[in-house]
């Protein structure tokens, strides 16, 4: 979940997009959750409006990463969040779930790391 980038290219090589955490969930609520502007607004404790210029932002960045072949690099960001996410060690996959998990649903291994955990302290300091 840190970010994408094109297939062959090395990293180093690349120029890269910015997408913000919240313009990273506008996209998840609206287009992967399938939420209608308004249900992802209020999910995400903002504004109609806020939703739908963080949604027309990410969709921007993401089109011209595609468009250019930069990489997009996900960071940054304000935002709070009451789901718990996880990244599995083994598969890479990225779960987010409402409860406390203890493996991958994706490959059943116990090597996951608690995301939603990283981020609260990254922004402590």
């Amino acid at each position: 979940m840190e970010g994408y980038k094109p297939f062959g290219v090395p990293m180093r090589e690349l120029e890269s997009v910015i997408l913000l955490y919240e313009e990273f969930e506008s996209l998840r609520l609206a287009d992967y959750e399938n939420l209608t502007q308004a249900e992802a607004a209020k999910k995400m404790n903002i504004s109609r409006p806020t939703f739908t210029r963080l949604y027309d932002k990410a969709r921007k960045s993401v089109a011209k990463a595609f468009v250019e072949g930069k990489a997009i690099i996900i960071h940054g960001g304000t935002y709070i969040t009451d789901d718990y996410w996880y990244k599995c060690d083994d598969c890479h996959k990225t779960t987010v779930s409402d409860h406390p998990v203890e493996q991958c649903d994706e490959c059943e291994s116990g090597k996951i790391t608690r995301l939603d955990e990283m981020i609260s302290s990254d922004k402590k300091d």
